[in-house]
């Protein structure tokens, strides 16, 4: 039995269709979602300007990782109002790493990937995200077909 399933997300268009259908797999089961984003972080310059500018009480929010918070957050909504257990989980590094670890962590029982990563240089010198996560993950594996 499915009760967890883990699905990667770069935020992309392709990633979202791998989202979306790891959403209907956890609403059709029963289980809970749990939605995986690799990020860089944010610039330490690019933090400082957001600081200087920002009022008092919401700088708080102003961190490394507010890009990739802000993406999670809009992915995971849609979901969590058609009543699926979701959480989400930002990891510094590479995708098919974090991707692996939570995964593990989660004691998932299938992890959704799209069968398209990252595009461009950053693609070949990381390798394929799918191709990593079907040789190494502690489950299943589900490569849904975005393309």
């Amino acid at each position: 039995m499915i009760k967890t399933i883990v699905v990667g997300t770069d935020g992309s268009d392709t990633a979202a269709q791998a989202v979306i259908q790891a959403g209907e797999l956890a609403e059709q089961l029963g289980a809970k979602l749990v939605i995986v984003s690799a990020f860089d972080p944010v610039s330490s310059a690019r933090l400082k300007d957001e600081k200087a500018e920002a009022p008092q009480d919401v700088e708080w929010a102003i961190n490394e990782r507010e890009d990739v918070d802000a993406m999670l957050s809009q992915i995971s909504a849609p979901l969590e109002e058609r009543n699926i257990e979701v959480s989400v989980t930002a990891r510094q590094g590479n995708p098919a790493d974090a991707i692996l670890d939570v995964a593990e962590e989660q004691n998932a029982d299938l992890i959704v990937v799209g069968n398209k990563g990252m595009a461009g240089a950053r693609r070949f010198l990381l390798g394929s995200v799918p191709n990593k996560i079907s040789h190494h993950a502690p489950c299943s594996v589900l490569i849904v077909r975005t393309t």
